[in-house]
């Protein structure tokens, strides 16, 4: 599951880096793209969060 959420974050931080500088889109499609590579990119780290090795002191 880590490894999966790991490659999900990755790909989106790639993604929203290509729409933002490289893929040559304006306005609503530009919107779009980045709202939904964020939303990955937020519900990746959460799963990585939350799935965390936890340790006790």
């Amino acid at each position: 599951m880590r490894p999966l959420l790991w490659l999900l974050l990755t790909v989106s931080v790639l993604a929203n880096v290509a729409v933002s500088s490289f893929a040559g889109w304006t306005g609503a499609p530009q919107i779009a793209g980045s709202v939904g590579t964020g939303v990955v990119v937020i519900a990746s780290a959460a799963g990585l969060w939350l799935t965390r090795p936890r340790t006790r002191s």
